[in-house]
């Protein structure tokens, strides 16, 4: 369900982009449509209306004479300047306060574009979001997110386990830990060393003897090369660190369980520490 749920989020993903890169060529296309509309319009009302053109080419004319560029004057408009000339039309007669006149000028056009654009905005966003469905809205973007996240946490701790090896292995008695070695355990261990670890072709796992030593570290080791002169495969090749590191800590967890027709003992006597102890690791992690 998760991996369906990513490759749903990535969907979505891509649908959102693939929208927004239609919506930026819907305006492009209508900017394009809005000048040529404009060229025709200008181009009919030459045509029909010749000395509205004259009148605008004069008034142009008379702004170049005067520094004022079609361009300024068009800045001009839009942060809400006014030529010195107009101050007498805009001055308050009520409003004069030691000597100072206030002036009532217009609200600019950048701030009736920016209050109208939100207006505009809004009802963009509603219909994108809450009407069409096109985008995520925020608790879908903090889902996909934390669908991302723990994709990304399964990828590390994947990556961490897979590191472990015969140096950095520890004791590890979870119940998931020892469920998963047991499965490792009957799949591959049981033939040669009996389902409860009595031992058969292979030795005895449930005593205190060990041949090549009982601790978690020894364990791994034996596993992961193998003993081939004893006709002990190694299993580096099969099974992944991770995998090894469990079967491990199963085997040390059967320590002591004393299975019927179990094998008689070999190697040397090996005495865990206390803290490579399974009951000791046990009573810490219940208290």
């Amino acid at each position: 369900m998760p991996q369906v749920y990513l490759l749903n989020v990535v969907s979505d993903n891509m649908y959102e982009n693939i929208l927004l890169f239609l919506l930026l060529v819907v305006i492009v296309l209508a900017l394009f449509v809005a000048v040529v509309l404009y060229r025709a319009f200008r181009t009919v009302l030459k045509l029909t209306n010749p000395e509205i053109i004259a009148q605008e080419e004069k008034a142009n004319k008379q702004a170049k004479a005067t520094g004022m560029t079609p361009w300024k004057s068009l800045w001009n408009k839009f942060i809400g300047l006014r030529p010195i000339e107009q101050e007498k039309d805009l001055l308050m007669d009520d409003h004069e306060y030691d000597g100072i006149q206030e002036l009532d000028n217009p609200i600019p056009l950048w701030f009736n574009l920016l209050f109208y654009g939100t207006i505009v905005f809004s009802v963009i966003y509603l219909l994108a979001y809450h009407v069409f469905g096109w985008g995520m809205l925020q608790h879908q973007e903090y889902e996909s997110e934390m669908a991302k996240a723990e994709k990304q946490r399964e990828e590390y701790l994947a990556q961490s386990a897979n590191n472990i090896d015969e140096n950095t292995v520890v004791l590890d008695l979870e119940p998931q830990t020892l469920e998963a070695g047991k499965v490792i355990f009957a799949q591959n261990c049981a033939a040669c060393h009996g389902e409860l670890g009595e031992g058969g072709i292979g030795p005895n796992l449930t005593d205190d003897y060990w041949i090549h030593g009982g601790d978690v570290k020894d364990i791994f080791s034996v596993i992961k090369y193998g003993v081939l002169d004893k006709g002990m495969i190694a299993w580096e090749q099969s099974l992944t660190p991770s995998q090894i590191a469990e079967v491990s800590n199963f085997i040390v967890s059967i320590h002591g369980t004393n299975p019927p027709n179990a094998k008689d003992a070999e190697g040397e006597k090996y005495t865990p520490s206390v803290s490579d102890s399974p009951d000791e690791t046990i009573e810490k992690s219940s208290i």
